[in-house]
Parts: C-alpha cells; structure tokens; sequence
C-alpha cells in the first residue's frame, strides 16, 4: 500500500529529505515494506501537489526548477486544504522554519495535521516547544504518532536513546552538547582564535546563520533540552523554565583556566534534579578528560544520560547538516508506520 506524505517547508532540510527519499525509496520498500509517495509540498505562497504517483522524484532533480513554475502549483492553497484534498491518511513531514516565541508557522500545521488523522514527524522546534503538552495529548487521544527527531539534534539519537533504549529505567539527569555551531566556534576558541574570528570562519563554512543568536545565545541547545526532557522525563518545561546562557560570556581567562586544568570548555545543555525537582539549564562548562564529551571538537555532538537501573549511558556524534536533519526525519518516518 502507498503511504502518501506531505511536507511543509522547502528549505534546505526540506529539499535534503525529498532528495534523501528519493534515493532511499527503493531501500525502504525492500527493507520494510513501506512504498512513501510524497504527494504535496506547502509552502508560505501556496502548495505543490503531484499528479500523479512518483511525481515527487522530479523535485530532487539536481537544478530542479521552483516549484512556483510546475504543473501542480496552486497559489495561496493552505495545508488544510492540501489536507482535505489528499485521498488517503499518511504522515506530515513538518520542516518549516518555525518562530521558537510563537510556534508559528508550525504549531498551526501540526494541529491541522493531528485534527485530520495524520501522523506527523517534525524537524522544526517552534509548536512543540510552544505547546508540547497539547500536541501530545492531542496525538495520544487520536492514537496518532507525533515524533521530532529531527528537532533534537539532527542525526544525533536523543530522543531514541532517551525513550526506547533506556525504557524501564528513570532517567535521573542529562548533559550535552547540542549545538553544532556553538561547539566549532568554542574549538577555534581553544586553538586561539578570537570570538569575532571564529564566528566569521564558522558563517564563512556555513556553520553558522548569517544572524548566529539563536546558537551563540544558547536558544537553540535551550529548546532540545526543553523537547529532551519533556519526552523522556516527563517535565512540562517552557522555555522560561531553563536558564540560558550563551558562549558570548566566554573570557581569555576562562579559556586559560581550562587549559591549565587539562579541561575542555563546552556549552552544554542540562537536566538535573535539585530540591527534588528537575532543573534544566544551558552554560558553558569546563569538561574533564574522563568526560564522554571531552574529545567532541568542531560540530560535532554528544549527550550523557545518567539514570537509576541502567548506570551512565552516552551516545556521540552524528550528521549536523540538513542531510542529517532529513535522515532523523526520515527515520521516524519509518518507525512510524514499521510500528504499525
């Protein structure tokens, strides 16, 4: 049976997913039996929808020309009617670039998506870290999937380590290095570079965004922590419930004490138990050589999970880039309907 998919979002991570599914669509039937057919692509001025099955494969097209100039283009036609239009349920793949105060426009997608039966995996943070707990009570009472991989870390397996692989097991904390961008800079920062310099090389390589706040202010780590922790500790954080700081605050002498000390300084992202409470928190933190994430240089990424039957477990590395982030996307994609 064709499984249709619909994306929002045609940004670097979104076209990296239709030409990820693409390339990976023969793999997915052979491997588990599910035939994916992107049927619509939505974006802010309209939506794309296929005429025909497998019509998706000609977006992924090196030099594809815009969507804007296809047949199938429907100026000004929302996801709610793409939605109504599509013949049969599947999954939306959520890949907009979301307002992380507002939720916007992504919370209004994954509600329209969730009202109407679909299953939904994300990419973007913005609703969830809005409105996380009526998105997942809303996708529980319509036993519907909502998953974000993809929005934690890119290929990193948070979220599958935290709620599959430590199921049974309480998760007592967690710390982590979550932000690519963030962890380059502090490593040309340890090799003598100026904070200036190493943020102009890491937009120059395209690390970092022509605007950077959003990582070098520590909102981006704040908002997977906020995502982490929700899903697999139960919390109910908003994003005023971490304290945030950002790598700006790093000195010449924090830099020099770390050396001295054999340390590393990282900005990680924490969940801890306080007072009997969780508390979550983003600073910068010199890392010891024992420390799983002491060797994670450029941006590369890690998290260490500590809970009460399970001991200490860690998980490192993985893709930064959109292809990662689509990858995640596309894993939960998989896991959805495998499940089922």
């Amino acid at each position: 049976m064709v499984i249709p998919l619909i994306l929002t979002g045609f940004g670097n991570v979104g076209k990296a997913f239709v030409r990820l599914l693409a390339e990976k669509h023969e793999d997915c039937r052979s491997r588990y039996g599910l035939d994916f057919d992107l049927v619509a692509v939505v974006r802010k001025t309209g939506a794309w929808m296929a005429n025909k099955e497998g019509e998706f494969f000609n977006l992924a097209a090196p030099a594809a020309e815009p969507l804007e100039s296809r047949p199938g283009w429907f100026p000004g036609m929302s996801l709610s009617e793409v939605l109504v239009r599509a013949r049969r349920r599947g999954a939306l793949v959520e890949c907009t670039s979301s307002n992380w105060q507002t939720g916007e426009p992504q919370l209004e997608f994954l509600h329209a998506a969730l009202n109407l039966g679909w299953h939904v995996a994300a990419a973007s943070k913005g609703g969830l870290i809005v409105d996380f707990k009526n998105l997942q009570a809303k996708a529980r009472s319509k036993k519907l999937s909502l998953k974000f991989s993809g929005a934690t870390a890119a290929a990193l397996p948070t979220l599958d380590v935290a709620t599959v692989s430590l199921a049974g097991a309480k998760i007592l904390g967690f710390e982590g290095i979550l932000t690519g961008t963030t962890n380059y800079i502090l490593s040309r920062l340890e090799q003598g570079l100026s904070f200036e310099a190493a943020l102009k090389e890491a937009q120059a390589k395209g690390i970092a965004e022509m605007d950077p706040s959003m990582d070098i202010d520590g909102w981006d780590t704040a908002c997977k922590v906020i995502l982490i922790a929700n899903a697999a500790a139960g919390t109910d954080f908003t994003i005023n419930d971490v304290n945030v700081e950002g790598i700006r605050v790093v000195t010449s002498g924090a830099l020099a004490d770390a050396r001295a000390s054999g340390n590393s300084l990282k900005l990680l992202g924490r969940l801890f138990e306080e007072g009997g409470r969780y508390r979550a928190e983003v600073k910068v933190m010199p890392v010891p050589p024992s420390h799983p994430l002491f060797r994670l240089t450029g941006t590369s990424k890690g998290i260490v999970f500590r809970t009460d039957t399970m001991g200490t477990v860690a998980v490192t590395d993985g893709k930064s880039d959109p292809r990662g982030t689509a990858a995640a996307v596309l894993k939960d994609v998989i896991n959805i309907f495998r499940d089922r």
